[in-house]
């Protein structure tokens, strides 16, 4: 590696509309020169979730904006970039879209070589911008829409070793939620109610810990969950604040011993690789939970593996992982035309099978 490169990134798969600058000079970590991220939260909060029309209208409305801010930031103008990199999927097609758009725009009009980066693809590589660790590592992307474990091997090569066959545990949190009348995004609320509720009041199912193999099913929790609550308000005629509590404390709870367990088989399933450095990552929204990232730091003392996990502003959807996938992808030689196109489903690894049910319209990644 000898060439300095400085790649725009544009984020706007779901309800985040981002864009980021990062550089790389030779043989050096690769650097965030700016992140700019404006956040839907306000304008989805009414409807208890995000609202696909909502948010690609919005992404739209602000896509040029983040571009200009985060040059700004930068102290660098369009001329200064070697390449734009845009998260072409998956996620919701209308923010996808509205991406890879404005991202066209800015390589047609510059000149400026085009990478279209899979969304999954900028979580799993957060490690290597943040720490520069080395491939291989086993990556556990746990997010709002996806859950899975990967092996990641190169910048386009992920070996899938299980994953989620129904909801995400963000899913998951923003229904309980929901169910609950807390507010959204759900993983924060649930979380902050939970540190004042009794975890084994309520003794909640640990889906799928019957069967050997890394899959999770979060979806049957989550109607636990419900079924529990409906019980109390039957009996007593509503919640009280501490009914409430309980219930968020033993569902995450159950939610973070069905990941530790799962993730000790994957993480089996890795070291019989015997990478010189063994390295476990999280990344994905749900990473940002304190209890999860707990559990997962105490299985990797036991295992002697090390733990990594991004900044809590990393964690969460940002345009700096889009930007440094794509830098890795435009290194490799890897160039998109003006033909690329949104993907509402993309996989990372390629030659898994789907994971049946995967996803109410069918296998996510």
């Amino acid at each position: 590696m000898t060439q300095t490169l400085t790649l725009l990134g544009l984020e706007s798969s779901c309800d985040d509309t981002a864009a980021a600058v990062v550089r790389q000079t030779a043989d050096e970590r690769a650097e965030i020169l700016s992140s700019v991220v404006f956040g839907q939260t306000a304008l989805h909060s009414a409807f208890g979730g995000v609202v696909p029309e909502i948010a690609a209208r919005a992404h739209a409305e602000k896509l040029d904006t983040c571009v200009r801010d985060a040059l700004s930031e930068a102290n660098l103008t369009l001329d200064d970039l070697d390449a734009i990199a845009v998260t072409a999927g998956p996620g919701l097609i209308g923010g996808v879209m509205s991406g890879v758009m404005c991202a066209k725009g800015i390589a047609a009009a510059k000149g400026l070589p085009l990478v279209g980066v899979n969304h999954l693809a900028g979580h799993a590589l957060t490690p290597r911008l943040t720490d520069d660790v080395a491939y291989p590592y086993l990556m556990l992307l746990v997010s709002g829409g996806h859950c899975q474990y990967l092996i990641a091997r190169g910048p386009e090569s992920f070996s899938r070793l299980g994953g989620t066959i129904d909801d995400a545990p963000g899913e998951a949190f923003d229904k309980t939620a929901r169910l609950l009348g807390l507010p959204q995004p759900g993983g924060p609320s649930v979380q902050k109610e939970a540190e004042h509720g009794d975890p084994v009041r309520f003794r909640f199912p640990r889906p799928l810990l019957d069967r050997p193999d890394c899959n999770l099913s979060f979806s049957g929790l989550k109607t636990a969950l419900m079924r529990m609550r409906d019980q109390i308000v039957t009996e007593k005629g509503g919640l009280t604040r501490q009914d409430r509590a309980d219930l968020c404390a033993g569902f995450q709870a159950a939610i973070v011993d069905t990941l530790v367990e799962k993730t000790r088989r994957a993480l089996r399933l890795y070291l019989d690789e015997n990478p010189t450095h063994p390295r476990l990552a999280v990344a994905g929204g749900v990473a940002a939970n304190t209890e999860i990232r707990a559990g997962l730091m105490a299985l990797c003392a036991q295992l002697e593996t090390d733990f990594l996990a991004p900044p809590l502003n990393l964690c969460t959807d940002n345009a700096a992982m889009i930007a440094y996938a794509g830098l890795e992808r435009f290194r490799t030689g890897a160039r998109d035309g003006m033909d690329l196109v949104a993907r509402p489903r993309w996989p990372l690894d390629q030659t898994s099978p789907a994971l049946i049910g995967s996803g109410k319209k069918g296998a996510k990644a």
